[in-house]
């Protein structure tokens, strides 16, 4: 339990870290804890979304992978950026990526924010 609890609370920070630096990704509110909130949900649907659709991709896309010697993981990642933005407009929660390219730089931001966070948070069931 711990660790799920250490991994969205990462997800959340470098899903801040990216609607702070991307000014194609969006997070509105009225207020700060209703921001906090939302990041958080945020983080849920992007662990879910990474956790569910992320394998799948990967494992269809693995001639991709390596034709590009890794570095399509950078358009994976973006397209699970911009699904979590579509499920998250679903569920009515104020999270939006506009365009391919924001994608990009957002999840290539996610990823190399929640990596430190992962390094900072420790992360053991006890």
């Amino acid at each position: 339990m711990k660790k799920f609890v250490v991994k969205t609370l990462a997800n959340a920070v470098a899903l801040g870290v990216a609607v702070w630096l991307v000014s194609g990704i969006t997070l509105t509110g009225s207020s700060t804890g209703r921001k906090a909130l939302a990041l958080i949900v945020v983080a849920l649907i992007f662990g879910v979304v990474n956790w569910l659709v992320k394998p799948v991709v990967k494992l269809l896309s693995l001639p991709l992978y390596i034709v590009t010697l890794g570095l399509f993981t950078l358009v994976v990642n973006a397209l699970m950026l911009l699904l979590t933005s579509f499920v998250s407009s679903k569920l009515k929660v104020d999270f939006h990526v506009q365009g391919f390219w924001s994608a990009v730089v957002g999840g290539l931001i996610v990823s190399i924010v929640a990596w430190a966070m992962h390094l900072i948070l420790p992360d053991e069931d006890e």
